[in-house]
């Protein structure tokens, strides 16, 4: 594979910088409508790419754990312009979206009090009907027989019997090996050849950085009082160990933030509902989180702190492997475990809808009236979210005075 060239590098890194800015702004729906965003502009558009190579971008950012949106934006930024251009994408496609989140929290924590508690409920309400969105879109296209529907529950009754990022990573492994064994006749995911610029070298390289800041991390914080070092340890876990990315981000998130006291269940519920209406990538709800926590540093520090974190996982894996996908995917056992993966995070999602999400936000009828029709909105009217986000907190405030 031939490098990119230093010329075409540096004329490539300001045009995806301007042109993720303009998705970052305008790309709402969650991960599945940002595909369909990216393939309207660099392959019907822009003509960067054809359909195949396209498919395989997205193929290999489900494959890995972090958000998928954000991953394939950097797939095409590092296809581009390299590591810069890798960058460059991340930074256009995910500013809109945390410097929203970060004001919102900012005005949570002065302001939230002095406006009453009912839009706040409201916005937790309106999280249920999202995440319930998200579970019968992904149900539907993930776990659409029996055997897949199977692994399903079964992850989502392991990872409420076990509720920890631990628990998460032995369903993963578990469900992995169940496709591998038992989903031999299921369609396999599709394949396309995709040429990435990387050199193996530099693969194994950023691959080894990302398992050292995974091992050593939690070693350094654990004997650290050093609150920032902590909240970097705590979001890169989580973006290391999320497969399937956006509303999958939530059990993981609230599990870390939540028993530490670093923010409260309903400020945590609160923030999620918001993030349902912004554009761009739901993973920048790591900037609402590091701005509102009780420790210091909070706010525009904390913002930076988590976000970064949150996404570098996904930024040195998708550096890593690269050069080595195409060999990957040649292997079918390779791909029948994905179909068991991709079928556990349906199960995850399940879990985390009941707890936190349900039990934290329904607690009367009201409440249920409420999440039943901004549900009918977002899936049956194909309400924007950011209305339906909006209009169920006004609701919720005017009901509760």
């Amino acid at each position: 594979m031939s490098d990119i060239s230093p010329e075409r590098a540096r004329n490539g890194v300001l045009q995806l910088f301007a042109v993720f800015l303009k998705l970052g702004l305008t790309s709402f729906g969650g991960p599945i409508a940002h595909l369909g965003y990216f393939r309207e502009e660099f392959v019907t558009r822009r003509r960067w790419f054809d359909e195949h190579a396209y498919a395989d971008i997205v193929a290999l950012c489900q494959f890995l754990p972090g958000p998928a949106s954000s991953q394939v934006s950097m797939a095409i930024g590092l296809s581009r312009a390299g590591v810069l251009g890798a960058i460059a994408a991340f930074l256009g496609f995910t500013l809109p979206s945390a410097v929203a989140l970060v004001l919102f929290g900012m005005g949570v924590n002065r302001f939230g009090s002095q406006l009453g508690n009912g839009w706040v409920h409201g916005l937790k309400i309106v999280a249920v009907a999202v995440v319930a969105q998200a579970l019968w879109g992904m149900g539907k296209s993930l776990a659409p027989d029996s055997k897949r529907a199977t692994i399903a529950v079964a992850a989502a009754v392991l990872v409420a019997a076990i509720p920890s990022s631990f628990g998460q990573v032995i369903v993963i492994a578990l469900s992995g090996l169940c496709g591998w064994a038992f989903l031999r006749n299921e369609t396999e995911l599709p394949h396309a050849r995709l040429e990435m610029t990387t050199s193996r070298f530099a693969g194994i390289a950023y691959f080894i950085v990302f398992l050292l800041l995974l091992v050593v991390l939690p070693i350094v914080a654990e004997g650290s009082s050093h609150y920032a070092l902590k909240l970097f340890d705590g979001f890169y876990r989580t973006g290391a160990l999320v497969f399937g990315g956006g509303h999958v981000v939530l059990p993981l998130l609230q599990a870390q933030v939540v028993p530490a006291g670093w923010v409260s269940n309903d400020t945590f519920l609160a923030g999620y509902g918001a993030a349902q209406a912004v554009p761009g990538p739901l993973f920048t709800f790591a900037a609402y989180l590091g701005a509102v926590s009780s420790q210091s540093p909070n706010g525009w520090a904390g913002a930076a702190i988590a976000t970064l974190a949150i996404f570098m996982p996904a930024f040195l894996l998708i550096v890593a492997t690269s050069p080595f996908w195409e060999q990957f995917r040649r292997y079918t056992g390779v791909r029948r475990a994905m179909l068991g993966i991709n079928a556990a995070v349906v199960g995850i999602l399940l879990a985390a809808f009941y707890d936190p999400v349900w039990t934290g936000a329904i607690n009367s009828t009201a409440d249920f009236c409420l999440m039943a029709v901004a549900f009918l909105l977002l899936v049956f009217w194909k309400w924007p979210p950011w209305l339906v986000v909006i209009l169920t907190a006004l609701a919720a405030a005017a009901l509760l005075g």
